[in-house]
């Protein structure tokens, strides 16, 4: 076998800013896929401007607002994912507690049918914010999978989660997610060896350096198989607060060269999907 990894810049749509950043990311060749988030009203605009590079994101199943941007709306309407307001909370862990499963998987149709509609077939879906692995109290994880098999999706599931969640999963959520990785393959759903992003601020990692070097790090550790490391690259203008400076650390590393040749020393190649 041979090590393979998947570069993602997760969160097209999300606002201009960040868009324009992963465009052109992609029509650099600085990643190798992207995730859309189809519950912005930036949407429609960041598809068009991805599909005239040949690109078809993933869905990245949105069920929570962002902090810092004006609240989004769910497609379908779903009493249990909103506030009072009818749009969508910035805490998954008001999610994670009030979600029922059926109007959550209403609300995953809805943005898979809203991206059909406008020109983009995914070839697989992930979730913004980790709501529907059960990180924020409610699990998803067995109707999110059937519903991936319905629809021919592969998702973003780790078979090895300790890159991303930084050690041992406690034994309750070990257990929880062993019987999600058995479900997804008597599915058929495809999910990838391992996935690793970053979740420290600009506080804890104190410079661009540091984020490159921890970057560097989960390239090396990458196992046999096809991983996927997933960035929020944008620009220090379009996200409020201090993951503002992280996002631009990214985006400058996706450019690094120190980044690319890592690659060709590691042995590791870059595709497009861990389903292919």
């Amino acid at each position: 076998m041979t090590r393979r990894v998947v570069i993602t810049a997760d969160d097209l749509g999300r606002e201009p800013g960040t868009t324009e950043v992963i465009a052109a990311l992609l029509a650099e060749g600085h990643v190798s896929a992207t995730t859309l988030i189809c519950v912005s009203p930036t949407a429609e605009q960041a598809a068009n401007r991805v599909r005239e590079l040949g690109v078809v994101p993933r869905l990245h199943v949105t069920l929570t607002s962002e902090r810092g941007l004006p609240r989004w709306r769910p497609l379908n309407g779903a009493e249990s994912l909103v506030d009072p307001d009818g749009t969508l909370s910035d805490n998954p862990w008001v999610l994670g507690a009030r979600g029922e499963a059926r109007e959550v998987m209403r609300e995953a149709d809805a943005q898979l049918h809203w991206m059909r509609e406008h020109g983009s077939t995914p070839e697989a879906a992930d979730s913004h914010a980790g709501t529907l692995y059960g990180l924020h109290g409610r699990s998803w994880l067995a109707e999110t999978l059937e519903w991936c098999a319905r629809h021919g999706l592969a998702f973003r599931l780790p078979r090895d989660p300790e890159p991303y969640f930084g050690g041992p999963l406690p034994p309750q959520l070990a257990a929880a997610h062993e019987r999600a990785v058995a479900l997804a393959d008597a599915l058929g759903v495809s999910i990838p060896q391992t996935i690793a992003t970053n979740r420290r601020g600009a506080h804890d990692l104190g410079a661009y350096e540091r984020l490159r070097d921890d970057y560097l790090r989960r390239l090396a550790a990458l196992p046999e198989g096809t991983s996927e490391l997933f960035l929020h690259p944008s620009r220090e203008d379009a996200v409020t607060g201090p993951d503002g400076i992280v996002r631009t650390w990214e985006a400058r590393l996706l450019r690094d060269p120190v980044w690319h040749n890592a690659f060709e020393s590691e042995g590791v190649e870059v595709v497009g999907g861990w389903w292919a």
